[in-house]
């Protein structure tokens, strides 16, 4: 038995070999971003391509602040804005419906999470137009709140956050919560939310990089005057002619945030789901 358990995590050489094919793979877009991105326009239609960084990236990326139909800087600071409340609201609503849901007894609950599950079955066009009219008549288009407070709570994030609950939250420590005179959301911020911690960083982390991304619904509520990241690239091209080493240095600038993100939430959130792991 002890023989055929260290077979089965012996690493052979073909498993590094995909590893390390799979590694080049994902980082070769990236990269080639960065290689175009430090070049002039002429670059992009090389054959072969160019494999190493140039000296451009200063002038393209001049090109991209002197842009005024984009507005690059205040696309920047708005998704920055946009990204940051959007993921601590969706963390803290899914910790708390998340913790209602699976533990807490009242009526209609079964009714209610059937709803919150259908939602998630339903394409996010589908409700593009009403929404849309919606902001119109709030007055909210072409302001940040249209790009904001419609995602404040997900219904992805409710359910992952009641599933993880259902079993990192056990009810004899809610109980003995109780019996040292705890109320519902001290039980919530003091017992509850520190065991959640690594599947809500998990949460916070899918929701920073989704908003980061979002494009058709910035696009549709959203003008050159105002704009996220995605809208601001998007004003970079023109219908016959679009500046790629333009387009490049803006987007790999505008990456950066979500590098950062990985650099300095990565190890908390891999060492919270192996803390969670080990709890379990």
């Amino acid at each position: 038995m002890v023989a055929a358990s260290a077979r089965l995590w012996k690493t052979s050489p073909l498993t590094y070999i995909a590893l390390v094919l799979a590694v080049l793979a994902s980082i070769y877009p990236f990269y080639y971003m960065f290689v175009i991105a430090t070049r002039s326009l002429d670059a992009i239609n090389s054959v072969p391509p160019p494999f190493t960084p140039g000296s451009a990236f200063g002038d393209n990326f001049q090109r991209v602040l002197d842009n005024d139909a984009a507005n690059f800087v205040k696309g920047l600071v708005n998704s920055v804005i946009v990204s940051t409340v959007v993921t601590v609201a969706v963390v803290l609503t899914g910790t708390l419906a998340g913790f209602a849901f699976a533990k807490l007894r009242f009526r209609g609950r079964g009714g209610l999470l059937l709803f919150i599950i259908v939602t998630m079955m339903v394409p996010t066009q589908l409700g593009l137009i009403p929404l849309w009219g919606m902001m119109q008549d709030l007055g909210w288009y072409d302001t940040l709140y249209a790009v904001t407070v419609p995602f404040l709570v997900t219904a992805f994030g409710v359910f992952m956050m009641r599933q993880y609950a259902m079993q990192a939250v056990s009810d004899e420590l809610i109980e003995a919560a109780r019996v040292d005179g705890c109320s519902t959301f001290r039980i919530y911020w003091n017992v509850v939310l520190p065991a959640l911690r690594p599947a809500a960083a998990v949460l916070g982390l899918l929701t920073f990089m989704d908003t980061w991304n979002q494009f058709l619904w910035p696009y549709a509520v959203l003008t050159n005057d105002n704009p996220t990241l995605q809208v601001s690239l998007a004003f970079l091209s023109y219908a016959y002619y679009t500046d790629y080493a333009q387009v490049f240095a803006a987007t790999a600038v505008g990456t950066v945030p979500l590098l950062l993100v990985f650099i300095f939430f990565g190890r908390q959130i891999i060492g919270g789901i192996m803390e969670g792991a080990v709890k379990s």
